[in-house]
């Protein structure tokens, strides 16, 4: 294979080798302490007379920092300088029973405005039990850039093993990771080389859009959620915090991924605990807002439910994973500021909710965590949904109604409440339960 002149091998020679097994034991008895530790607190600042006044010098202190971080400047998206020689790049699609949507991806990726030489795309049948295995064999007919990796029900480790086996195969330098109902524009792989031009960039995600938007009001809700998730993303990621990756439409270099050991396949969420493997060693994740990869919303509250409990686990799983060395402050100060401000934010907000409000109405007094909702459960999520959309509507080159966005921020900021009840129930499950929960299929539109 000729080399890229892009810096797609750089490597950082002083990052140690991370033992990744430590601390992946004793989830439920850490999800244990953390949670009895946050109602401990929660009561105690109820029973002492000054608990109010922490509680404002601790929101002050957050709400300091997230106005730092709506006042950040993003810089521009970068442009691409062409290589003498394109790199070679590998794209993977990890399917389980898609055959109501596999096709489209397939023949998007095998027709990409992209030398033709220089890239191959990898499907994943994972044990399907529908006709997936037949349409992606015969797809590999059709193409000659497509592999086709067939699984067998004594596989496991579910995706992150199905990627780390079909990595030993791929022959790229850089590599893509998709869902089956993933939509992609055709030139966009010309948008993520400019992104790894930066050497000490390890991975970027494509911001993610919902294909289905107008279905119905989950959809809607999705994706003022996506406008949101990517704000923020741009905006932490401008203040030096920690950029996430988000599975679909994630690329990562070969040589990060083999730094981390690859996927982790004892956790639910392998893009959210990859995200802290690539930081711990070195590496800078990056958003690229445009184009955007598409995927269909869920549409059901049941499906919802499902998928927003994974979310919630494995993104507090990393937490009690990697706590050790987050807390060592191996990331560096500023990194390590911004993650514990979002576990603060999204993970331990919501359940000290339950104690809160009970002994408020117990001692007939306020929520002491009023202050800390109202400000970061709610302004900021309305502000960043408003500022996202606008954003998304700029790069898209698409104009839009100020009531238009006024009424997608209003359904955006109602959906998000769900996670008031999500992520309480999740973690007080994690705290009890000794099993982490299983990986349940999306369904797709093709298959109602």
């Amino acid at each position: 294979m000729s080399e890229s002149s892009l810096p797609l091998t750089v490597e950082d020679p002083t990052v140690a080798s991370i033992d990744w097994s430590v601390g992946m034991g004793y989830r439920r008895l850490k999800a244990a302490i953390v949670l009895g530790c946050l109602w401990l607190a929660i009561v105690a600042l109820h029973l002492i007379s000054w608990g109010y006044l922490v509680v404002w010098a601790v929101t002050g202190i957050f709400c300091l920092r997230a106005l730092k971080l709506v006042t950040t400047k993003i810089a521009a998206s970068p442009v691409l300088t062409p290589p003498q020689t394109y790199p070679f790049i590998s794209l993977a699609i990890a399917a389980k029973n898609e055959a109501a949507v596999i096709t489209n991806l397939v023949e998007s990726l095998c027709k990409l405005d992209y030398p033709a030489d220089r890239y191959e795309v990898w499907a994943i049948d994972d044990n399907s039990t529908d006709r997936t295995p037949e349409i992606l064999d015969t797809l590999a007919q059709k193409y000659p850039q497509l592999q086709v990796l067939h699984r067998t029900a004594t596989d496991t480790g579910g995706k992150s093993a199905a990627l780390n086996q079909v990595v030993t195969l791929m022959q790229g330098e850089l590599i893509g990771v998709f869902d089956a109902d993933a939509q992609v524009a055709p030139d966009f792989l010309y948008q993520v080389l400019a992104y790894f031009q930066t050497p000490n960039v390890g991975a970027i995600q494509l911001r993610k859009a919902i294909s289905n938007s107008e279905t119905n009001f989950l959809t809607r809700g999705q994706q003022a959620e996506m406008a949101l998730d990517a704000y923020l993303q741009q905006q932490r990621v401008g203040r030096g915090g920690i950029g996430e990756l988000r599975g679909n439409g994630q690329f990562v270099r070969r040589t990060a991924l083999i730094g981390c050991d690859g996927w982790n396949e004892l956790t639910i969420t392998d893009d959210l605990d990859l995200t802290i493997r690539l930081h711990l060693t070195g590496w800078e994740i990056e958003l690229m807002p445009y184009p955007p990869v598409g995927e269909e919303g869920v549409t059901t509250l049941k499906a919802l439910w499902h998928q927003r409990n994974r979310w919630a686990e494995g993104g507090f799983q990393r937490y009690l994973d990697y706590g050790s060395s987050i807390a060592s402050n191996r990331l560096g100060t500023k990194k390590t500021l911004d993650l514990l401000s979002f576990l603060a934010i999204q993970y331990l907000l919501p359940p000290a909710g339950i104690p809160d409000f009970l002994l408020s109405v117990w001692l007939k007094h306020p929520p002491l965590l009023l202050p800390m909702t109202a400000s970061l459960g709610v302004a900021l999520p309305l502000w960043s949904i408003w500022v996202g959309l606008r954003r998304s509507y700029e790069q898209a080159n698409r104009t839009v109604s100020i009531f238009t966005r006024i009424t997608q921020t209003a359904i955006g900021s109602i959906f998000i409440l769900h996670w008031l009840v999500i992520m309480p129930f999740s973690i007080v499950r994690m705290a009890i339960l000794p099993k982490q929960l299983k990986w349940v299929k999306t369904l797709r539109q093709g298959d109602l």
